[in-house]
Parts: C-alpha cells; structure tokens; sequence
C-alpha cells in the first residue's frame, strides 16, 4: 500500500508541475507578444492587426510542419466540418475584438473581455454539465471586480458597438470552450489540434486581413513604409506567436475555457505593471493597486475553491435503465383472459 501511496503523490506533484510549466509558458508569451506588438504599433505604426494574427498563424504553420516532418507529431484525425467550425469561431473572435474595440470606448471593451468568463461559464454548464460550488462562484466574482478596478474607467457604449462585442464575446468563448471539446471527444493533443487548424486560419486571414485592416485603420499594409526595425519587430512577434498559440492549446486542454479566463487575468495585471515599467503613459495609481490585489486574492481562491471536491465538477448524465419487458407465462395469461 504504501509504495502505491508514493507513486500516486509523485504522478501528482509530476502532474502539479506540468501544470505550472503551462501557466508560465502561456504568462511568458503572452505577456511578450502584448508589449511587442505593442511597441510594433505604437511605435512603428503597424495598424494592421488581422494581417499581423495571419502572419502569426502562417509562422506557427510552419512550425507545425517542420515538426510532422522530423516526426515530433504523429498523424491524427479531426472532422474538416469540425475544422471550419472552430476556425469560424476563432477568426470571428479575432476581428470581433478589434472591431469592438475600434468602436466602443476603452472601459466598455473591458467589461466587454471580463464577460467573457461568466459565457464560458454558462457554456461549461449548459454543454458539459459542469457545477460550481458557492466558494468557486464567489471567487470568480472577486477576480472579475478586482481586474475592473484595474481596468474600467470611461464606459460609453453604442448600437454597433455593443453588436461588436457581442459577436466578440460569444466567438471568443465558444473558441476556447471547443479547444477543450475538440481535444476531449478526438483525443488530440495540443501540436495535434494545432496541425489541423493553423493553416485553415492562417490562410484565411491572410487573405482577409488585409481587407479588414482597411475597413478599420483605412490604411493598406502594402502601403505600409517598412523599415528593419519594423520588420524585426513583426519577425519577433511572429516567434513569440508560435508559443502563444501553442500554449493556449495546453492550457485550455489541460483545464477548461473558464480556469484559463480567470487564472488568465494575471496576464492583464502584468501587462499593467510592464506598461508602466516600459512605455510610462499608464500610472500605477492606489485605485489600481488596490484592484491588482483583489484580483491576486479571487485567482488564489478560484484555484483553492476550484480544486476542493464539488468545487467545479462535471456531472455525468443519468443513465436510463430500460425496463424489462415481462413476459407473461400462460397461466397468466390465463387469469388475465
């Protein structure tokens, strides 16, 4: 027995460190790709979002068959309706937030991403069958007031704005909750799922995002005055990418949709403090301090809540025991007459 007791706390603190491995590569280069493309915008003025996310996904195209080639991913099956489904999803997620963000002002796009997480929670229940417990709920409220502190200021909202971070929202949620879905129902793994999804996106936005970055910036990225500065920026973007797709995947299919939105504001709260650090426009005042702390308290309690029994649990569908048929013995028969 006690062997046996060893070996299951090992696969565990084996299965805890996986875990945190996933959540600083996804924090690492997530955080990176924000103040990169950041700089790239900012800086260089390379308006061209869609465009950029194309390029991103083409690199991480790459990379996927550079690795099938050495043999790294082994050769797997996923439906192509499936396949046009997510990248559906992902691609209306991605132009959805830069429209919404275009025409709503900066406090509504915010509240806008912050309702991301009570979606995904409203998919995991109504698609999984997925139960929160009071503890687990509770802390997802905390996290959620304490990044609206840090975040939220001016709130302006208009009809198409509001259409925009609708579609937003609700692409976003369903993108994430189908990693998680697509992996579970076809066991793929992440490098897997991301074989048969990159290309589709990458070549879709390719061919779309420069006639959506138009549409939203009016400029043309042909147009566009490339310098090596630039071009070592996007080069670095596109890398950092790479990683972001990649661990975006693990997490989400090492967790779910909701535990990847809530943790995942941890990244927002770093990109506030690296903002400040590196460009010095947005000020680290009290009030956002103070939101800073509430959100680190509600993640340390979802984590907690989320992982007791009954904190989050999916809840297997009632099995339906046919009755059998009762077979009447003449006699029976008989009486009945």
């Amino acid at each position: 027995m006690r062997p046996k007791k060893m070996s299951m706390a090992v696969k565990d603190e084996n299965k805890m460190a996986v875990d945190v491995a996933a959540w600083a590569f996804n924090i690492v280069t997530s955080v990176g790709i924000i103040i990169v493309n950041k700089a790239l915008m900012a800086t260089y003025g390379f308006s061209f979002a869609t465009t950029l996310t194309g390029m991103h996904f083409a690199t991480t195209t790459l990379m996927v068959f550079f690795l099938k080639w050495l043999g790294h991913i082994q050769n797997s099956q996923l439906p192509w309706s499936e396949r046009l489904k997510f990248v559906l999803f992902a691609n209306f997620s991605i132009v959805g937030m830069n429209v919404s963000l275009m025409w709503n002002s900066v406090g509504f796009y915010q509240i806008a991403k912050l309702s991301m997480i009570p979606v995904s929670c409203f998919l995991e229940i109504v698609l999984d069958n997925v139960r929160y417990s009071r503890d687990t709920k509770l802390s997802i409220l905390v996290v959620l007031l304490g990044v609206a502190i840090c975040t939220v200021t001016d709130v302006s909202v208009n009809t198409k704005g509001f259409v925009a971070a609708f579609i937003a929202v609700w692409s976003t949620a369903l993108q994430q909750y189908y990693v998680h879905y697509l992996q579970r129902k076809y066991s793929l793994g992440s490098f897997n799922l991301l074989a048969h999804t990159a290309p589709i996106q990458a070549t879709s936005l390719l061919l779309l995002g420069p006639f959506c970055d138009y549409w939203l910036t009016d400029k043309r990225v042909d147009a566009y005055n490339y310098t090596s500065l630039s071009l070592f920026f996007i080069v670095l973007s596109c890398t950092i990418a790479i990683g972001t797709n990649l661990s975006q995947f693990i997490c989400i299919g090492r967790f779910t949709a909701v535990t990847f939105q809530v943790l995942g504001h941890m990244k927002t709260i770093l990109v506030l403090i690296l903002g400040f650090l590196f460009f010095g426009k947005e000020g680290l005042n009290l009030h956002v301090v103070f939101g800073m702390g509430v959100a680190i308290v509600g993640m340390i309690w979802y984590g907690n809540a989320s992982s007791q029994p009954g904190g989050k649990e999916r809840i297997p569908p009632p099995t339906v025991v046919k009755p059998e048929k009762h077979m009447l013995l003449p006699t029976e028969l008989d009486e009945k007459v």
